[in-house]
């Protein structure tokens, strides 16, 4: 899990953020290749672009406050990110925000790692996977694991905050 001393040794503050989706069949994934288990809740705040989240892994936590910017390319968003104190966590936990809570996996797949995350509370029964690779071209050539649905990369109602706000899209 990434903490605020790897941020200082290799920063990543003000990048871009090249990622694709993928709806999940769970029931085709193999459940035990699913590893190191991070529950994340993100807090979207109200009247902003703003996320709070708390990442935890047992005793451990690491909070980070994100923005990320709207752009043409939806495979390739500028984010900025903030690595903040647990005390600085809890102030901003007083401002409204919509909520959603999701356990992070980690997967590997055909030579590539993937997130895979299962989403909790309202959203219960939704699993979404996600992959960061810095080259534009090899992400865009990527093909959709054998385990999607479908690939909601360019989906808004895929985003974090709008599933928070609208629960699972009706498809």
């Amino acid at each position: 899990m990434r903490t605020a001393a790897h941020e200082a040794a290799e920063p990543k503050y003000a990048h871009l953020e090249r990622e694709r989706r993928w709806l999940v069949d769970h029931e085709s994934i193999d459940l035990e290749a699913l590893k190191d288990p991070i529950t994340i809740r993100d807090r979207y705040i109200e009247g902003t672009r703003l996320r709070l989240r708390e990442m935890s892994c047992g005793d451990e936590r690491v909070w980070k406050l994100t923005r990320k910017y709207e752009c043409v390319d939806p495979l390739a968003r500028p984010i900025v990110t903030a690595y903040i104190e647990d005390a600085e966590h809890r102030v901003l936990c007083d401002l409204p925000a919509i909520e959603l809570i999701k356990t992070r996996f980690k997967l590997a797949h055909d030579g590539f790692d993937y997130s895979v995350d299962r989403f909790d509370g309202p959203l219960q029964g939704l699993w979404l996977s996600e992959i960061e690779l810095e080259d534009g071209a090899e992400l865009a050539a990527l093909p959709n694991p054998s385990w999607s649905l479908a690939d909601v990369s360019d989906d808004p109602r895929y985003q974090g905050y709008t599933l928070a706000q609208c629960g699972i899209p009706k498809d």
